[in-house]
């Protein structure tokens, strides 16, 4: 594990447990799935394998769309469950699952409701954080939301990353860098490796040998 200290809302400084290697797609669709359930629906949460099984699959607010079988659906559970970033509840009628991302990231409200839409909906502006994220919470300014990105971008184990803005654009899209989207982006066109800062750079590369170093398994 990757451990890196930031601070609370106490003032207290706390370790960031990052993941051992980079998420899988799904693995991220099941963390955004819980997070979003807790937030929007608490009555029903923690949720069991087939109602994790029903959010995932779900049509409306993801991208993309995905169609997972229940053997993949646990598969990752059991996986997240060794980074710590899930835990099982055992008892009452059913095994139920409840993520761990306050905790393993040290997220409040407001940084896990934007990680939870990046995690289920990819890169996105500002401005589509705000209008999507009324049932998880209340940012009253698209400005509350840049402040909440920069806070989560700001710390050595980075959380989301600017991206470069594309032609055409008048907001720069923002992703999450647990699963190396990020490191996979492109530059933007006809701007080359200049529209990048020094930071953004180094956080492209130190992604980029994270991912090698995961398929190498060293």
């Amino acid at each position: 594990m990757t451990f890196s200290s930031v601070t609370d809302l106490s003032g207290e400084r706390k370790p960031r447990r990052m993941p051992s290697r980079l998420l899988e797609p799904l693995e991220l669709r099941i963390l955004g799935s819980l997070a979003e359930k807790q937030m929007s629906t608490p009555e029903y949460y923690p949720l069991t394998v087939n109602a994790l099984i029903a959010a995932c699959n779900q049509k409306s607010n993801r991208e993309p769309v995905m169609e997972v079988a229940e053997a993949d659906v646990q598969h990752a559970l059991d996986v997240l469950q060794e980074e710590k970033l899930v835990w099982k509840l055992v008892g009452g009628r059913a095994v139920r699952w409840e993520h761990n991302l306050e905790a393993a990231l040290q997220l409040d409200h407001a940084a896990k409701a934007i990680m939870t839409l990046l995690f289920l909906r990819g890169p996105q502006t500002p401005g589509e954080l705000r209008g999507r994220s009324d049932r998880l919470h209340p940012f009253a300014t698209i400005a509350e939301v840049e402040e909440t990105l920069q806070r989560l971008a700001a710390s050595p184990d980075a959380l989301t990353r600017e991206l470069p803005r594309r032609p055409g654009q008048k907001e720069s899209r923002w992703t999450e860098v647990l699963s190396g989207v990020a490191a996979a982006a492109p530059a933007a066109e006809g701007g080359g490796a200049s529209t990048e800062s020094l930071q953004q750079r180094v956080q492209r590369l130190e992604e980029e040998l994270r991912a090698l170093k995961a398929k190498l398994g060293v």
